[in-house]
């Protein structure tokens, strides 16, 4: 039986001559042979590295590679391939069903019966719903197949906890410049020439890349069919290059970590971090208005009492938006943050406000006590029901220091305000507070 999805191409002369005339692009001429030439994963390919370890050890198992695009995912499990022996197949979730994935454990099984394993590479390998990742197991555990799954989102939240527990998650990273400069430099070699940059330009050109291997070998197979006389500088190469959007995705793993860096440099008190952060999520196009919405929240978790008025400040911001809309709105969030950033912090209320809930939770429905009870009916009164209560403003100082906890509750300590901010004068008071009690008893 043929290896099905070995070559995803039909065998069409007329369309292998087409290929053959075509010329292949810049990143497959260049694409490494072997994983010692792999740009920017020596944290794990290297001797004391995940996948260096494996094969060294002649053990390699199955592995998710998660990482975003462009950092050699697929060259990887190519070359891991190669260096195992293991017949390669490559599908991709998007576009393989059921029914395909059982023709690709059936070639599997056929192959292993006849002496060689399978190295089955997944792009997208998220993109399987719980059923589809689930068929993958028994395969997996018979030594059918070895699974090498693809994934740029957070495995932990997209792959269920069966198939995780048996593959092993390796973490690529987004390449740095002097990695995607070493890229740039094997590419005038395969073209024969330099690009027709000036350093300045030719550090725009790979910025602009993001990290992205395959982006920056995209763009330098752009500058190089240009026709041009002298090379170019930034400002030319602007004009003749549409920048690449920052990766961002609203509603994946970078939006949570950008909202996170952005909420602990306000905590950190770094205004600075903390405009680059919003910056960076209002260029890579997050609703202004949950920005203002998550920012009112750490004036009131992380600022709290220790100044009141930063929640009045971020409600402000929020309502200037509304009136503004975007670009001219955002400054006034971009001033709220500088402002929380710079407020003295306190997380005080918002520990108090926990403590009081697992209290509530842990004593269920006890009783106020008798004195604090309304009495609106004779009988209430009868079964004591506000007996005893003291109205405070006829008290000396207005405080009599009465208890307001359950009989049966052993008063607890909630909120403890720090010494910064205004919270100093509320601690001067809840100090006042506690010694009147001590004195009366209560």
């Amino acid at each position: 039986m043929a290896d099905l999805f070995d070559n995803p191409d039909p065998p069409d002369e007329k369309r292998s001559e087409a290929r053959r005339d075509a010329p292949r692009p810049l990143a497959d001429r260049i694409r490494p042979r072997v994983l010692s030439e792999v740009v920017g994963q020596d944290r794990i390919l290297g001797p004391d590295g995940p996948l260096g370890a494996m094969l060294a050890a002649g053990s390699l198992s199955s592995i998710i590679l998660w990482g975003p695009p462009g950092v050699g995912k697929t060259t990887i499990a190519r070359l891991l391939a190669d260096e195992t022996d293991l017949h390669f197949v490559q599908i991709s979730a998007i576009f393989t069903g059921v029914p395909d994935l059982r023709k690709v454990f059936e070639a599997a099984r056929l192959r292993r019966d006849q002496g060689r394993g399978t190295l089955l590479f997944v792009d997208e390998i998220h993109r399987f719903n719980k059923a589809q990742q689930d068929s993958f197991l028994p395969h997996m555990e018979d030594g059918t197949i070895l699974l090498v799954g693809a994934t740029t989102e957070n495995p932990s939240f997209e792959l269920n906890a069966a198939l995780m527990s048996r593959a092993q998650v390796i973490v690529l990273e987004r390449l740095s410049l002097a990695e995607l400069e070493r890229l740039a430099q094997r590419a005038e070699s395969e073209l024969g020439r330099k690009l027709p940059l000036t350093p300045p330009a030719r550090d725009a050109l790979l910025t602009m890349a993001d990290g992205d291997g395959r982006a920056a070998l995209n763009l330098i197979e752009q500058v190089m069919a240009w026709k041009i006389d002298a090379p170019l500088t930034p400002e030319a190469l602007s004009q003749r290059l549409m920048k690449r959007a920052a990766k961002y995705d609203k509603s994946g793993d970078e939006h949570y970590n950008l909202i996170s860096a952005l909420h602990k440099s306000v905590r950190g008190s770094d205004p600075d971090a903390a405009l680059y952060w919003l910056s960076r999520m209002l260029e890579g196009g997050e609703d202004p208005r949950y920005l203002a919405r998550r920012i009112t929240r750490m004036a009131i978790e992380d600022i709290g009492l220790a100044d009141p008025s930063a929640a009045r400040h971020c409600l402000d911001a929020w309502a200037i938006y509304e009136r503004l809309g975007s670009p001219e709105g955002e400054l006034a969030l971009a001033q709220a943050v500088i402002y929380l950033a710079l407020a003295p912090k306190s997380n005080a209320g918002y520990a108090a406000y926990k403590g009081a809930r697992a209290e509530a939770k842990r004593t269920g429905s006890l009783m106020p006590p008798a004195h604090i009870l309304n009495a609106p009916t004779q009988m209430m009164k009868d079964q004591g029901y506000g007996a005893g209560y003291a109205y405070d403003h006829d008290a000396e100082d207005a405080f009599s220091g009465q208890n307001y906890f359950p009989d049966e509750m052993k008063r607890p300590v909630l909120y403890l305000p720090v010494e910064r901010g205004f919270e100093r004068d509320l601690k001067k008071r809840l100090d006042w507070f506690v010694q009147q009690r001590l004195k009366r008893g209560s």
